[in-house]
């Protein structure tokens, strides 16, 4: 009888053992996974494991190696500038039975070969700006020369070409012609790519209520626009930026300028910020039910006039409607308008006060008006501030009765 405990044994026998070749094929196979995670134009980092007569070999992590020329790594003078060991950063311009990396594309000394790979990768290259051209600018990369329209030198052109002359930057091939005798290329490309993942991070944290600093890259008669980051802009209309009415933005800012400013809303869709340069703790409206009573008297400027009434500012940032129906009769419809131009300040009573909508209605007291230039309207308190001239005399006057 056969003893029970010899049968794994034996059948430990009959399991076909693991040949040598089938553990290089495996380790071949794995090597082989890990290389296909990588991309061509991607950086990685590894470690010299090796240095031949025309080549050195890469540990890139895991079982994967890649190669690299070896006279990417000598210096001008010829010397390999690496030793085994030493960790560099290169770029992988192909995956095609193995990794073929450049660490030399970047720094302009590239071959019409690596240019050509880098044309077909998309990989960027370094190069000089020699001169400005006809068109745009005569750029030079390793031994050839290329051509980068003006553009396509940066995110907006510059009003000097030669600003750009004599500066090395990074571009990308775009057009890539007669064995490379022929080369168009672009910074633009690669600052808009960098501006796009730059935006993905900034736009989290643009957010109703969120206050960011940004700069003011034009100015229009509705208001500015503001780079808040990236590229990504928002527009500060003419209302926001003062709680007083503000007939000319570019009284109140400039292109250029650093402003810090709130977001008001964030249309996803339509890709549109609203932005503020008020602030809510200033709002002079938090201290109107204080300031203001129906039946006050109270010093005003006329700012604009509509075909319905007048606007009044009683204060900065609080305006008033004096109606067209509060006005003396006149002989024609549009009358009542002579006697209260734009810049007129006069005293006004009030009639209405609506603190939810911030509206207050008043109406013109005859007798009480400084023409066009007159002293401003004073910061309303319970009684009109000495030193307001003549107006305020005459205020006081129609103030004494009443508390009489």
């Amino acid at each position: 009888m056969t003893d029970w405990r010899e049968e794994p044994a034996r059948n430990r026998l009959k399991e076909p053992a693991v040949t040598e070749p089938e553990e290089d094929f495996a380790a071949m196979f794995e090597a082989s996974h890990q290389a296909r995670r990588f991309e061509r134009g991607e950086t990685i980092e590894g470690a010299i494991v090796a240095i031949g007569p025309d080549v050195a070999f890469v540990n890139v992590g895991g079982k994967g190696e890649a190669v690299i020329g070896l006279d990417e790594l000598k210096d001008d003078s010829g010397a390999i500038e690496v030793a085994v060991g030493d960790r560099i950063q290169a770029v992988v311009v192909s995956t095609e039975g193995g990794l073929t990396l450049s660490r030399k594309l970047a720094r302009g000394a590239a071959t019409a070969r690596q240019l050509e790979d880098a044309f077909r990768a998309g990989l960027p290259v370094e190069g000089r700006v020699e001169k400005a051209v006809k068109g745009g600018y005569e750029v030079r990369i390793a031994r050839q020369r290329a051509f980068c329209p003006f553009s396509q030198i940066d995110l907006v052109r510059s009003p000097t070409p030669a600003d750009h002359e004599g500066r090395v930057y990074a571009f990308r091939i775009i057009e890539y012609r007669e064995g490379g005798r022929n080369l168009i290329v672009s910074r633009r490309a690669l600052l808009e790519e960098e501006q796009r993942l730059r935006a993905a991070e900034i736009r989290p944290s643009i957010v109703a209520g969120a206050v960011l600093n940004g700069r003011v890259t034009s100015v229009r008669d509705f208001g500015a626009f503001v780079d808040l980051g990236a590229g990504i802009q928002g527009l500060l209309h003419v209302s926001e930026m003062s709680w007083s009415r503000v007939s000319d933005a570019s009284q109140v800012v400039a292109p250029g300028q650093e402003v810090t400013v709130r977001v008001l809303r964030v249309d996803e869709d339509a890709q549109k910020i609203a932005l503020s340069l008020k602030h809510p703790a200033d709002d002079p409206w938090s201290e109107a039910p204080a300031r203001y009573e129906v039946g006050q008297l109270r010093p005003g400027r006329v700012t604009r006039l509509a075909e319905f009434g007048a606007f009044v500012e009683l204060e900065p940032g609080v305006e008033a409607l004096a109606h067209v129906s509060t006005f003396a009769p006149a002989g024609r419809p549009d009358d009542w308008s002579r006697s209260v131009a734009v810049g007129t300040t006069a005293v006004f009573e009030i009639l209405s006060i609506d603190l939810e909508k911030k509206r207050i209605g008043v109406a013109l007291v005859e007798g009480f008006v400084e023409p066009d230039g007159g002293a401003p309207p004073a910061q309303p308190e319970a009684e009109p501030a000495h030193g307001f001239g003549s107006l305020a005399d005459k205020l006081r006057g129609a103030l004494d009765p009443r508390r009489r």
